[in-house]
């Protein structure tokens, strides 16, 4: 899901189960999942539709405040 599509559902009132975790392909970076209802689940994604990675999780957060989202879930 990319960044403005978060935004404007946010904006509508929408709240998304947020989970931050390790990328498995590098574990020195953070991914970002947003479950939905019904089972299903996306990523943060860029232009590109390339899952985003964080290299650090204060840069991670600040993003998400960014676009609206309130709580998320670490997963260590």
């Amino acid at each position: 899901m990319k960044r403005e599509d978060v935004k404007r559902r946010s904006a509508e009132g929408v709240v998304f189960d947020t989970q931050v975790m390790a990328n498995p392909a590098n574990t020195r970076e953070w991914i970002v999942m947003f479950k939905k209802d019904a089972g299903r689940s996306f990523f943060l994604v860029n232009e590109q539709d390339e899952v985003d990675s964080f290299s650090s999780l204060d840069l991670l957060v600040e993003e998400l405040r960014q676009i609206g989202i309130r709580r998320s879930e670490i997963q260590l």
